[in-house]
């Protein structure tokens, strides 16, 4: 589950998903 998600994430990274990670990122760092 990991590694798909990992794989996914770097894909819709390039997508619209710059403005969302910033905020994704802090809810998986908590």
């Amino acid at each position: 589950m990991g590694s798909v998600v990992k794989k996914r994430r770097k894909k819709i990274r390039k997508h619209k998903y710059k403005k969302m990670m910033k905020r994704t990122r802090f809810r998986r760092r908590r």
